[in-house]
Parts: C-alpha cells; structure tokens; sequence
C-alpha cells in the first residue's frame, strides 16, 4: 500500500474549503398581497384602478381628483361637457372647450399630484378640438374611444407635453390595427390599451347579438389582446400595459382580470355611488335602488346598443312617444335623434341633474349590486381588502409548501453543517492516529463522506430551486 500517496491525496482535499450555500434564512418569507401599480407610459399610478369616464357630466374634477388621491387614475369625460356652461345652446364648441379647460385645472388643483385623465370620443364633431385642450393643459392621459384614433393625431405634440395616450378597443384585431397603424404613420406606438367588454354601462363597440355570447366575454378577449400587444411591445421594446373594462365591481374581479394577463382595470358603475362623483344624489340614488331586471340593453340615437337602468322615460321613448328638444348641434355626426325620438345629451344632462323624469342612467350590467352611496376613499378600501383576501385564500397552500421547504432546508443545513464539521473532523484524526492500520478503510469512509455531502448539497440546492418556484407561483397569484 502506497501511504505517501494516500496521505498526499487527502491532504489535496481540505475539508476547510467546503462552503454550503449561503442563504439567509430570515429572509425566506412571501410578500405581502396588496394591489400593483399601473404603469402607462411614464406614469405610475399607485393602485391599477382607472375611473371610467363618464359622460354627460358625470365624471368631472370632483370624482377624478377623488379617485386620483386615493392612487388610481381619475379621468373626466370630454363629451358635451359643455353642458355644464351657460352658453352651451349658443356655442357649444366654445362651452365644450371652455369648460374642459377648467376641470382639468380643477382637478390637477384638488388630485394631491395623482394621475389625472380626459377621455375623449373619437366620433364627436369637436374630438381634435378637444384633445387640443387637453395636450395644451397637459392632462396625463388621454383616453380615446367610440371610434379608430388614427388619423390626424397630433403625435408630436402629445409627446412634447408629457401626454400618454390609451385608445379603448374592444377586440384583439382593432387594437392591432390602431397599434400597426400608429407603427407605420407615427414611428410610435400607444402607451396603453382599455378593453371594453360587453357588460360595460352605456355605448357598447359590440353588435346586440354579440353581448350574450361567451365567445366575446372579457374574460375571452383579454388573453387574446394581450397576446397581440405584447409582440407588438416586444417589436417596440416597450411594455405595453392592458387594461380590462366592463362588468369589473369587486376586489376578486380585479385579481381575476390581472391573472388572466391585464395590468389593470377601468371602472365606471362603481364609482357613481360615491359621495365624490359629480352628478346628483338622485342620480347615483338610480343606481342603489335598481334591480337586477332594471338593467337593460337600448337602441341609442347613435345608432349603437347601449346598457342603461330602466325607467319611464326609457319605457316612453321605446313605446314611440317624441320628446320635444332643440338639438344644440350636431355634436355627432352619427346621431338620429329625430328617429329615436330624444336627444341623448340633453336626456343624459337632465340626468345629472336629478331630473330622471326627463333624462336615464347609463350603467354597467352590475349596477343592481350597488346598494350605497360611499366616499371614493372608502370604495378603494374596500376593493384593497377584497383583493387581499382573495390573494390569500388563493396563496395557503403555496404558503404552507413554502414552510415545508424552509423546514427542510433548516434540517439539511444542519445534517450537511455537522457531517463536515464532526463525521469528518474525526475521520481526520483516526486517520492520523492509525494510517498504517486503518488506512484503506478511513479512505473508503471518507468517500462515503464525500458522497453524503454532495447529496446533501444537491438536495439543499433542489430544495432553494423549488422555494423560488413558490416564489414565482406566489407573485403570479397575487399579480
């Protein structure tokens, strides 16, 4: 037996040398489940929360510097918003522009720096001389719906201001269009994209037939245009945010929407009842006292179907009796008031006003689940608390492995810590003491040794592998 040879091969293995992975244990734990922020463009809102925009007047400065301190996005409908001047009869172009200029002052004043949006129809008559308003007073965002944002935008100086632009779309294939469109025209892409489905409050970009077919439920469409949005932000390197609207009422719908690929929500129905919204008690009292039957699809003089609460003035205009009205201008070219027997501005702003006699509520297919008027701060609370519980309710079991894992991690450090430091320190020391005798069976030991402790180690790093995993699984969850 060569001794010197054996001697000098273990001398080549310095058990001093051997590190365990390092890990601090204390810092093994799951986040904490709590709303994400949404990001469009350069902004970050707090909680991704976009306040529908509604018109006529129901959205103004009050609700959307509401809901902007409370961390979500508050966004003030452009349509007839002139309504709310005095002259709007005699110039509504200027009334419209005029009064969009001051909530958004308004609003930037009251929102405590948060987020403020205008949303904008493309269809409307004076829609570049309103998104004009807003570039020059430097809203956040800009939400352009009820048509194509393609031609004729202002690209340059939208981007000079600091403004972040969201087109609203209702299917995968539209949103490619407008993004492709954009890609070659402007060398830009949008910051973001609102999916409105089916179950939204008023106009809807769906066919009558459409809005009870499974096959275009939001939570159909949603994969599908985030699937599209993220090649074209791939192409672009650019993430590009989605944001689900129609039919979202609760905390779980959130978590459930976000799951499925969104970066946030757009929310309309609830934020009516809330103390802060611009329209009238007897308005927002529309919503907590309507059933579930109440909430139905009309022909809008738009020629589009719309969700609305039911009442007399609905039920009057459907049974063929006129309205009398004056149409301020033709604020839309699209409009057949004389057809549907009303003016829908005029009837939506007597709404606003408390005078549902004369006027109707658009609302989402939810409204029948409203059943108080609250502070917007209270709602956002409670939508806060809603997800949380859900998240955990989601993450126990994730959360339990999680602890199954750490347990055994804490074992095995401790077998892989005290083979080294005891099993093989006395090897070591037997092995000087008697290598003439024991020598060839001390060697065989300690290459059982070395064997135990590559297994050990390569099951501590399986088990670190499987905690990551969880990691992962529990942020996808809580996403």
């Amino acid at each position: 037996m060569d001794l010197t040879k054996i001697r000098s091969q273990f001398q080549k293995w310095d058990i001093s040398k051997i590190e365990f992975p390092k890990i601090d244990f204390s810092s093994l734990k799951l986040p904490k489940a709590k709303l994400p922020p949404l990001k469009i463009g350069n902004l970050t809102a707090k909680i991704p929360i976009v306040q529908g925009g509604m018109g006529v007047g129901i959205s103004l400065s009050g609700l959307a510097s509401a809901v902007s301190r409370a961390g979500g996005i508050g966004v003030i409908a452009a349509n007839a918003i002139g309504m709310i001047e005095p002259d709007y009869f005699k110039n509504g172009v200027e009334a419209n522009k005029r009064a969009l200029r001051k909530e958004i002052r308004k609003a930037k004043e009251k929102g405590s720096n948060g987020v403020i949006g205008v949303n904008i129809m493309v269809a409307l008559n004076d829609y570049h001389e309103m998104m004009d308003v807003a570039i020059e007073e430097k809203a956040d965002v800009l939400f352009l719906g009820a048509g194509l944002p393609l031609r004729g935008i202002p690209v340059d100086r939208i981007r000079d201001a600091g403004v972040s632009i969201v087109p609203i779309v209702s299917s995968a294939r539209a949103a490619k269009l407008i993004f492709s469109y954009w890609e070659k025209n402007y060398q830009t892409i949008p910051d973001g994209v609102v999916v409105e489905g089916p179950e939204a409050g008023g106009h809807l970009g769906f066919k009558h037939e459409q809005i009870e077919d499974p096959a275009f439920r939001l939570e159909k469409i949603i994969p599908e245009v985030v699937e599209t949005i993220n090649e074209i932000g791939k192409r672009n390197r650019r993430e590009i945010p989605v944001i689900a609207a129609g039919g979202v009422f609760t905390g779980s719908d959130i978590h459930k929407f976000l799951k499925l690929g969104a970066s946030g929500v757009q929310m309309g129905t609830r934020f009516v009842a809330t103390e802060e919204c611009d329209a009238d008690h007897g308005f927002k009292q529309n919503f907590v006292n309507a059933t579930k039957e109440d909430v139905m699809i009309i022909k809008s003089p738009v020629g589009m179907p719309g969700r609305a609460i039911r009442n007399k003035f609905l039920s009057d205009v459907h049974s063929g009796i006129k309205k009398k009205f004056k149409c301020p201008w033709q604020c839309l070219e699209s409009c057949e008031a004389d057809k549907a027997n009303y003016c829908i501005s005029i009837a939506l702003n007597n709404a606003r006003k408390g005078n549902m006699v004369n006027g109707y509520a658009f609302a989402g297919s939810n409204a029948y689940r409203v059943e108080s008027i609250v502070p917007v701060s209270e709602l956002v609370n409670e939508l806060k608390l809603d997800y949380s519980n859900v998240v955990e309710k989601s993450s126990e079991k994730i959360k339990s492995e999680f602890e199954l894992i750490k347990k055994k991690l804490v074992r095995l450090k401790g077998e892989y810590e005290y083979v080294i430091d005891q099993a093989l320190t006395q090897f070591k020391e037997d092995y000087k003491n008697s290598i003439d005798k024991k020598s060839e069976y001390i060697k065989i030991e300690i290459e059982k040794q070395k064997v135990k402790i590559a297994s050990l180690k390569e099951e501590f790093l399986e088990g670190l592998g499987n905690l990551s995993l969880l990691q992962n699984e529990f942020l996808t969850v809580t996403a």
